[in-house]
Formats: structure tokens, sequence, C-alpha cells
């Protein structure tokens, strides 16, 4: 059989991973050719562009909720629904995004023209976030929310799809992923903790007509500049920085296929068992994170009674927690494997967060406002989100491993709609989880321009009440998701050296095909 004809038969399958075989209508992987060892200043660029995320996650998961409702005045359904729709529209676009960049061909790779087109549109619509008109109608206003939630949640998409997809075209390596990864997520924890600290601290501290900052309106207007400046640096940097690797990385066949084809490359992709659990367990915790996005700021201000300094210092503890995971969720993984050490990791993390709100209600926490009670609040922030931010590390780095798994199952290597996919039902539950936050403040009767210390107890009591069953039963329901995922170090090699002999086959313009295994066309 002859290289054309291996490549472009639709009758010769893979070994399936799983125990079936699918024929895809054109094999089209590349194996990896990257270093298994990573240099570290390409780890750093890699990891230094989710900055961009970090602060995008951080401003539209806790603050834009509390602004608009609080300070512009709009009703918290309203700003819940908004959010949600934009999640939606988000969630739709991120599959195209990934399935486009996964084949385009140019002389900057599959990625990097995304990356760069983001980067200024981006800061742009960031900024007039959170500088909307004065004296508009609610109406009106809920419409320019709505324009800026869907432009910026797109935009982000833009890049961090692309942005994320590198992971696996950097390093095959099993370990390596976890290393690389771990980079990713502690500048992303980074740029959200630094970025926040510096709205408690610096743009929405407390001044003469703003006895509670977070109600100060001019300080979200700079908060906007000085995140949008961020935003833009960043990805700016990360693209150059790594713009170095793009001619060694995958580049796509040119090939058409029809409808048909399409769809099935996009079934074989998204009907992997291993990324079905990883997407499932994502989906039920998006429904809590929603939830504590929306909310947390309301608990932190009105239940902990924690000033705009102290929620700051404790927002800075996540820098702490960044460190310690990046430095130990390697070696963890590496010693208990993957799937092991990510479900011990967050069901300690779920215990360790479940605690001091009930602690609260039975009448065994310090009074506000103590030191002792801060001095908890610090050491549990510390433990959960290390816990927490270890977990969805080696999380990540197993979302990479099934690339190879679906490239033996199905023939074509789809990082971006891997990547895209996985987060796209999260994303519309997330939204969902915002909006429910609006319906719960409502459903209490929270009032709007709340003053700290005024908020009836009956009312607070009956928010957490709802909050905390909710998201800790999502969080340990996905838990139990997460154990149905199946690729470990063996499986993983396995499927490496599977791809590596399709592509040598490959090579051999005469050579007969292996028993189980597809001739796949070497991409240059």
């Amino acid at each position: 059989m002859s290289k054309a004809q291996a490549a472009g038969n639709p009758g010769v399958a893979l070994e399936s991973g799983e125990g079936g075989r699918i024929a895809p209508s054109q094999s089209a992987v590349q194996p990896p050719t990257a270093p298994a060892r990573i240099r570290l200043p390409t780890k750093l660029f890699y990891g230094l562009g989710s900055v961009a995320f970090g602060v995008e996650s951080v401003a539209l998961g806790s603050l834009v909720l509390l602004f608009f409702n609080q300070v512009i005045g709009l009703p918290a359904p309203w700003v819940g629904a908004a959010i949600m729709i934009a999640l939606i529209f988000d969630a739709v676009f991120d599959p195209l995004v990934g399935q486009w960049s996964d084949h385009v061909r140019s002389r900057w790779g599959r990625r990097h023209p995304f990356m760069y087109a983001s980067a200024i549109p981006l800061a742009i619509a960031f900024y007039y976030l959170w500088n909307p008109p004065y004296h508009w109608s609610n109406q009106s206003m809920f419409g320019y929310l709505l324009v800026l939630l869907v432009a910026v949640r797109l935009l982000v998409s833009l890049y961090e799809i692309p942005s994320a997809a590198l992971a696996p075209e950097l390093t095959p390596d099993y370990d390596e992923r976890t290393g690389l990864l771990s980079y990713r997520f502690f500048f992303g924890t980074l740029g959200g903790t630094v970025m926040a600290v510096l709205a408690f601290q610096v743009f929405l501290r407390k001044d003469a007509t703003h006895p509670l900052g977070v109600l100060n309106r001019h300080g979200y207007s700079q908060y906007g500049l000085v995140s949008a400046l961020v935003i833009l640096v960043t990805i700016l940097a990360s693209s150059f920085g790594t713009h170095g690797r793009s001619a060694a990385l995958i580049q796509p066949l040119r090939r058409r296929l029809g409808f048909v084809g399409k769809a099935r490359e996009i079934v074989a992709t998204l009907s992997n068992r291993s990324f079905l659990s990883l997407t499932i367990a994502g989906i039920i915790a998006a429904v809590s994170g929603g939830l504590s996005s929306g909310l947390g700021l309301y608990i932190t201000t009105y239940f902990w009674e924690l000033t705009p300094k102290e929620i700051s210092y404790l927002v800075s503890f996540g820098f702490v927690s960044a460190i310690l995971a990046v430095s130990l969720a390697p070696a963890v993984s590496r010693r208990m494997g993957k799937k092991r050490a990510m479900i011990a990791l967050f069901a300690v993390s779920l215990t360790a967060g479940s605690i001091p709100i009930p602690m609260r209600l039975l009448g065994l926490m310090p009074a506000n406002h103590s030191s002792a009670l801060l001095a908890i609040l610090f050491a549990d922030a510390v433990i959960r989100d290390t816990l927490g931010i270890m977990g969805f590390i080696i999380v990540a780095s197993m979302m990479a491993d099934v690339v190879e798994d679906i490239a033996v199952n199905s023939g074509q290597r789809s990082e971006g709609l891997l990547f895209a996919a996985n987060g796209l039902l999260q994303k519309c539950v997330s939204g969902v989880g915002t909006f429910l936050s609006g319906l719960l403040l409502n459903f209490v009767h929270f009032p709007q321009g709340a003053i700290q210390g005024h908020v009836d107890p009956a009312v607070l009591r009956h928010l957490v009440l709802l909050f905390v069953p909710v998201s800790a039963g999502c969080n340990a329901l996905a838990i139990a998701v997460l154990g149905f995922y199946r690729i470990d170090r063996t499986v993983h090699q396995r499927n490496l050296e599977r791809l590596r002999d399709a592509a040598a086959l490959a090579e051999t313009s005469e050579a007969q095909p292996l028993e189980g295994v597809t001739p796949m066309t070497r991409v240059i």
C-alpha cells in the first residue's frame, strides 16, 4: 500500500484504546516531535499568557455582579442573566475556534495567529466593561453589559483556546506536561490574585465619600484601565515568547472534508470515554463554581464582614497557594499517578472549603472582626486553594493525555477542539450557576446598596443555607465522576508508541499495514 493510499483509505482503522474500532475518513496524525523536556524560558512565556485569563476570570466571576448590581443599580437577576447569556455565546464559539485552529496552516503554526489577533480588541473591550455610561436606563444598561460581556468572553476564547492547545504539542511526556501546566496555573492564579489585591487595596479602598470601598464607581474605572493594559502586555509577551517554537509544532494536512467527514471526526473526538469523564465532571463542578463566583464576594463582605483591605489580604494568599501548588503538583502526580492524586486532592480541598460556614452557624467560629477569625479563614483558604489548584493542574495534564488517546482511536489530532469542547458545557452551566446566584439573592430579598453590618442576619443565614449544600454536593458528585477516567502512564506510553509505529509505517511507501494500526501521513 502506498503512502497516498494509506493516508486516504477510509477502510483502515486504528485499534481503539477502549476495545472498539473506528474507521476515520482520513488519517492525519503526526506523532509528537517536540522534545520531552522543555527549557525554562519556554515554560515561563507559555505560562505568562494565562495572566490574562486569570484577570478576566476573577473580574467576571467575582466583581462584575457586585459592580453592576450594587454600584450601577441593575437588578441582580438581570446581571446574572447577562452573564449567563454571554457564557452561552462563548460556549458555542469555543468549539468553532478550537476546530478552526486545529486546521489552520500558516508560517506561524496553527495557534499563534489567533493569539496575536485577540490582544488589542480584548484589552479595549475589557476597559469599556468597567466604564459604562452614566444615567442610562436599566434596559439600555443591560444591553451595554451584555454586548461587552459577550465581546470579552469571545476574545478571551480566541486567545485562551489556541494557547491551551499548545501544551500537548510542546511536550509528549506524561510527567513533563504536568510541570508545564503548573506554570500556566501559577501565572493564571498570579494574575487574578495581583489584580484582585490591587482592586481592594488601591482602587476600591474606602474614602470620605465611600465608607465601603467596593461601592466606589471611580475605582472600578481605574481597575478596568490597569487590567486592560495587563491583559494586552501579557498576551503579546506570551505569543512572542513561544513564537520561536511554532515552526516545530504540528501542521495539519491540506485536505478537503465534506460535512459528513468533519462530523465523523468531531464525534470520534468527543466520544472518548476519558474525555467524557473529565467533561461531565467539569459540568457538574461548574454549577458550584458559578455559585461560588457569584456569591463569594457577598459572603466575605456581608456574612464574614471583611473589609476590602482584609479581602485583599485573603485574596493575596492565593499567591502562596499558587507557589505551593506549582511546587507540589508534579511530584504528587509522579508519585501517585494523575488520577489517584487528583481525586485525593479534590476530596480534601472540598472538605476544607466546606467547614467554616457550618461552624459559624453552629456558633463555633470566632466573632467577626476578630484576629482569630481572620487567621482561620486565611489558613482554610491556603489549604483549600493549594489542594484545589494542584487538582486542576493535574486535570489539565490529564486532558492533554487524552489527545493521543483520541488520535489512536480516530486518526486525527484535535487539541483545539478537545480543549474547547471540554469547556463548552462547563461554561454554559457555569453561566447557569451565576444566574442562580442572582436568583438566590433575589429569593432571600438581599437589599441593593447594602451596608455592611446592617443586613438582616436571617437573610444572610438563609443565603448560606442554600449555598453550602448545593455547592458541596455538586463538587462531591464531580469527584465521583472523575473516577471513570482510564488513561494512566502505561496507556499513555502505549498510545505514543502506536502513533510512532503508524507514522514510521507511512514513511515506507510500499509497507504493509501492521495489525491493529492505521498508516498515518506524517505532516510537515
